[in-house]
């Protein structure tokens, strides 16, 4: 009992379908070496045409490649049952051929009777014909054509790959689809190679059966005549047409199998299979059709020709061009009356409705780049700007104090072979140019010589620079020169860019993704802030405002700390920002004169002060400056910052706390490097050192 539940236990483990395929090769590899009687012979012979018969047709109801993935296994098995039979009816047809025709089981023997008319000359000849045709047309073309195949998918493989990131960065797909994706692009590599290698699988049966012929022919006449007594023309005869029977047998599913392989390799993917693709693109042009019809009615009507054949066929492609001619009306009548039948509120349908899913988000940051420029951010060609990227998101995020969204990189045929573009939500916020394999010459002021190569501009600071060749490296550091290549040049705009906006990068999002961030180290510091005194948007605002000036938010401690000192008493966000900037004041100015306790700073003339002081309180957004004044204050202030920094110094305004806003707001398009500081943000353990004191008249 505990045995039969064993047994019963462990046929329940086993798979039928694992084991099929090893008992299949088993098999074929097991008839190589034992005898068959005629009846299996007949039965294997039959099961072979079959299965060449089913691989045929489930090459031409595939619709692509990939669907029929297990192709070239089939083929070597295929091509491996086909020998093992050979041998097996080789050994039959030998041993037992002087007995007569049906020695080898009826199937040869209809093939080398029915099919051949019995006449050996002509089933060699048939036979001659059938191995050319598999051996010189379908299998090496087909080869040739899967040879070709495997190596374009391999080199479409990097744009492939880079197209799904890309959608996948764009948010088009989801992880899982561009896993699927990423592992079909594999495959078709894997199949279109498998497919090269497993040709030569028929090509080999092909020479196979020939030496197999002549081997039958020869050995069967010695055997005959010496061993069996039997005359030359009756051992000939029998052993020649059990031998070409055998052939036949064979060679006609090897051809049926070359002939798959072909439509396997040949086709181009679509929705449709081989026979859809073949009506509709052979037969579905009534003008092509017309022409046919007329040729063949014009060749039917010439005296001699087989008048009744080509004039039947000229009317049959006749009736199809009219019939074709007929459908595009028929089709524009229906078009009509489904537009007509759209207008009607009850007609229109429920699946052509707006919903949520047809807005498509916008990226926050984003790269655009052209067709050249590929290379430098494919992943599978290990491209470099990749690295870079990653590297920028992550400094920016150690020195900037929070995580920016990611660049979502996608290639834009619209754009120059070797240009790219960097967008802020949507819109451009710079561009240029990169030229992979050569390096820009950026002049800093001081070179020392010119260089060969094409004049263009930093895109990142816009210095003067030129792209030289790789070979003029050595000579342009000689020179003076900076000399970077193709990927550092869009990672140093990117990061500019990255920059320069960090205000416009810390959204809704990102800032409670900031807070959620403090709260693993200090929840009750975050908990008693927002949103008990202080709302997130003006949390965003604030920290916002530190960032469009230049100051980091990595102390988020003294941030949060200051805010909950002041917010109880106000909540504006300017007078925040100004608490929380003198409480950095001390790494606000280590930031600007690092490593000094002598900080030198331009300032304005006290009478100037006062007249500021008075349009402050005429308007708080300095509209109350007269406008001669503010031309004047422009442009000294400008002079003064460009002679701060010829001296090695930073542009530095020191200004009363209560113009600081005011000054900043109002100086920084005009002179951007230009930094105001507050007199209480400078610590008390700094030396303050006039060097330049703008004044301006009324």
């Amino acid at each position: 009992m505990n045995d039969a539940l064993a047994l019963q236990a462990f046929l329940g483990r086993l798979n039928i379908r694992q084991l099929l395929a090893p008992l299949l090769i088993i098999l074929i590899l097991s008839m190589m070496v034992l005898p068959l009687p005629p009846f299996l012979l007949d039965v294997f012979f039959t099961f072979n045409i079959a299965i060449s018969v089913m691989v045929l047709l489930v090459a031409m109801y595939t619709t692509k490649a990939l669907d029929f993935s297990i192709f070239p296994s089939v083929l070597l098995i295929t091509t491996l049952l086909r020998l093992s039979l050979n041998v097996a009816s080789t050994r039959v047809v030998l041993l037992e051929g002087h007995t007569g025709p049906a020695a080898a089981g009826k199937v040869i023997e209809a093939f080398g009777h029915f099919l051949v008319g019995g006449n050996y000359a002509v089933g060699i000849i048939v036979f001659v014909i059938l191995t050319v045709i598999n051996f010189v047309v379908i299998t090496k073309g087909a080869g040739r054509i899967a040879e070709v195949a495997a190596r374009f998918t391999l080199d479409a493989m990097p744009g492939k790959q880079m197209a799904i990131d890309a959608d996948l960065n764009a948010g088009l797909i989801r992880e899982d689809e561009a896993r699927t994706r990423r592992a079909t692009v594999a495959q078709e590599a894997d199949f279109y190679g498998s497919m090269d290698g497993a040709s030569k699988f028929v090509r080999g049966d092909a020479v196979a059966g020939i030496l197999i012929l002549f081997i039958n022919i020869i050995g069967g006449l010695v055997i005959g005549i010496l061993e069996h007594n039997l005359s030359a023309g009756d051992a000939a005869k029998i052993y020649t047409l059990l031998t070409i029977g055998d052939g036949l047998v064979a060679q006609i599913p090897a051809l049926i199998i070359s002939t798959a392989a072909g439509l396997v390799v040949t086709r181009v993917a679509t929705e449709q299979d081989i026979g859809q693709q073949f009506v509709t693109q052979l037969f579905g042009n009534p003008m092509i059709l017309g022409i046919t019809a007329v040729i063949l009615v014009v060749l039917g009507m010439i005296p001699g020709m087989p008048h009744l054949v080509f004039l039947l066929l000229g009317a049959a492609f006749g009736f199809l061009s009219w019939n074709l001619t007929r459908k595009p009306a028929q089709s524009k009548l229906a078009a009509e009356a489904a537009a007509a039948a759209e207008l009607l509120p009850t007609s229109m349908p429920e699946s052509v409705e707006a919903s949520w899913s047809d807005v498509a988000s916008v990226d926050v940051l984003g790269l655009e780049v052209g067709y050249r420029l590929i290379p430098l951010v494919d992943r599978g060609q290990d491209g470099e700007l990749l690295k870079r990227i990653r590297g920028l998101r992550k400094k920016f995020a150690q020195e900037i104090g929070f995580l920016s969204a990611p660049v979502h990189i996608r290639d834009n045929l619209e754009l120059r072979p070797n240009a790219y573009r960097l967008t802020l939500k949507g819109v451009d916020i710079g561009t240029g140019e990169a030229f992979p394999g050569m390096f820009l010459a950026i002049n800093p002021g001081h070179v020392s010589g010119q260089l060969a190569g094409t004049p263009t501009e930093d895109p990142a600071f816009g210095l003067p620079a030129v792209w030289i060749e790789a070979e003029l490296r050595e000579q342009a550091h000689v020179f003076g020169y900076t000399v970077v290549d193709a990927s550092t040049v869009v990672a140093t705009h990117l990061n500019h860019v990255i920059l320069s906006h960090a205000a416009e990068l810390l959204g809704r999002q990102e800032t409670q993704s900031l807070l959620d961030h403090i709260a693993k180290d200090s929840p009750k510091l975050v908990e008693d802030l927002v949103p008990k005194q202080l709302p997130l948007s003006i949390l965003q605002r604030v920290l916002q405002n530190l960032l469009e000036e230049g100051v980091n938010i990595r102390d988020m401690r003294t941030i949060i700390e200051t805010l909950a000192e002041h917010a109880a008493r106000t909540q504006d966000a300017l007078e925040l920002t100004a608490q929380i900037r003198i409480a950095l004041g001390r790494a606000i100015v280590q930031q600007l004169y690092p490593g000094s306790t002598e900080i030198q700073v331009l300032a304005l003339e006290p009478g100037l002060e006062r007249i500021l002081g008075q349009a402050l309180a005429g308007g708080g957004d300095g509209s109350g400056i007269e406008p001669g004044l503010a031309d004047t204050l422009l442009r000294e202030t400008a002079n003064a910052a460009q002679s701060q920094e010829e001296l090695g110094l930073p542009a530095v305004l020191l200004v009363p706390g209560n113009l600081r806003w005011l000054l900043s707001r109002f100086l920084r398009r005009a002179v951007p490097q230009l930094k105001v500081l507050a007199n209480g943000e400078v610590p008390d353990s700094r030396t303050i050192k006039v060097t330049i004191i703008i004044g301006a008249s009324k």
